[in-house]
């Protein structure tokens, strides 16, 4: 379990990183997870940036919990 929630977050962690990039330079389309996730709902929209900083925010909280739990 430990092991899959690390390599979940850091998936997401790597996706929200790319999305805060996308969105600041344009580099990175063929990341575009989180593009598809903020141009198809509404309130996201408007806040694409704010969202993929939530989206790497979260990742690094499923690595830190990962991290954290000891067998």
């Amino acid at each position: 379990m430990k092991k899959i929630l690390e390599s979940v977050g850091g998936v997401v962690l790597v996706l929200g990183l790319a999305g805060v990039i996308r969105e600041l330079t344009g580099w990175f389309r063929f990341l575009g997870v989180t593009e598809s996730l903020t141009e198809n709902v509404g309130l996201l929209r408007e806040h694409a940036l704010l969202t993929n900083v939530v989206i790497g925010v979260v990742g690094f909280v499923m690595v830190m919990i990962g991290e954290s739990r000891s067998r």
